[in-house]
C-alpha cells in the first residue's frame, strides 16, 4: 500500500519539484498540494494522510507555519508524520518541533528535495514512528549546546553516563531502569543530577533531553574509561 502525501509549499516550482520527486517512488502517492497553512490543514483533514511534508514557512504570517502544523496535527491526527522542509538551520524551530516528541517527526533543509533517496527516506521514517533531523541542523544544535558545557561531562559519574546512553538511544526512563538494574525512580535522580552537572536545570524536561543528548553524542570520550555506557545508535 503506498504512503499518502500531502505536500505544503508556499513557492509552485519548489512543490512541484517535491512533488515529482516524491512520485518517482513506487511506493508514495501525493493526495494533495497546498500553498499556506489553512490549506494544509484542510487537506489533511479530507485525506487523512501518512505523512505532511511542509514548509517551515508559508502564508498566512510567513513565520513559522510548518512548526504549528506539526503542532496541531499530533492533537488532531497522531498517526500522521509530519516532515518539515526549511532552508535554515534554526535549533529553535528544530527544538520547538521537537517540544511534543519526537517520534514522527522530521526536519530536513531545504537542498534535500534534490536528494530524492533522502526525501524518500525521511518520509518512511516518519511514517513508520521513527525520527529524521538534518546532520547539519545537528551541528549547529551541538555548536549552540556545546562550548563550556561539553567539558562538564567529566563530572557525571560513570552510572549517570550510561542513564545518558541510554537516553541517547531513545529509551525511556522505564526502559533505562531496566537495563540498568535499576527502579524508575533511582533512573529519574541520576537524569535530574546529570541535567544539574550539565546546566540544563532552567530549560523545559524536553529540550534538557535533547541538549544533553547532543552534548553526549558529540563528546569524544563516550567510547573509553569511564565515559563508556551502553553503545549509540
Amino acid at each position: 500500500m503506498s504512503l499518502r502525501v500531502v505536500v505544503a509549499e508556499d513557492s509552485l516550482l519548489v512543490r512541484e519539484g517535491i512533488r515529482r520527486v516524491l512520485e518517482t517512488q513506487p511506493d508514495m502517492e501525493v493526495v494533495a498540494l497546498c500553498a499556506d497553512l489553512p490549506q494544509l490543514l484542510l487537506a489533511v483533514a479530507e485525506h487523512d494522510p501518512d505523512v505532511v511534508l511542509t514548509d517551515v514557512r508559508m502564508p498566512p504570517m510567513w513565520t513559522d507555519e510548518g512548526i504549528r502544523a506539526a503542532t496541531a496535527l499530533r492533537g488532531s491526527h497522531p498517526s500522521t508524520g509530519v516532515v518539515v522542509l526549511s532552508q535554515y538551520a534554526d535549533p529553535d524551530y528544530a527544538l520547538a518541533l521537537l517540544e511534543a516528541g519526537s517520534d514522527r517527526r522530521g526536519y530536513l533543509l531545504k537542498e534535500r528535495v534534490g536528494d530524492p533517496a533522502e526525501i524518500a527516506r525521511a518520509v518512511r521514517t516518519v511514517a513508520a514512528g521513527g525520527s529524521v533531523i538534518d546532520p547539519r541542523v545537528v551541528d549547529v544544535l551541538v555548536a549552540a549546546r556545546s562550548g563550556a558545557r561539553s567539558s562538564r561531562l567529566r563530572h557525571l559519574t560513570p552510572r549517570e553516563r550510561e542513564v545518558l546512553a541510554g537516553i541517547a538511544e531513545g529509551k525511556s526512563n522505564a526502559a533505562v531502569g531496566h537495563g540498568l538494574g535499576l527502579s524508575e525512580r533511582a533512573v529519574e535522580k541520576h537524569i535530574n543530577s546529570l541535567f544539574a552537572k550539565l546546566g540544563l536545570t532552567d530549560e523545559p524536561d524536553l529540550n534538557r533531553r535533547v541538549a544533553a543528548v547532543l552534548l553526549y553524542l558529540s563528546d569524544p570520550t563516550r567510547e573509553t574509561g569511564a565515559g563508556r555506557g551502553a553503545s549509540t545508535p
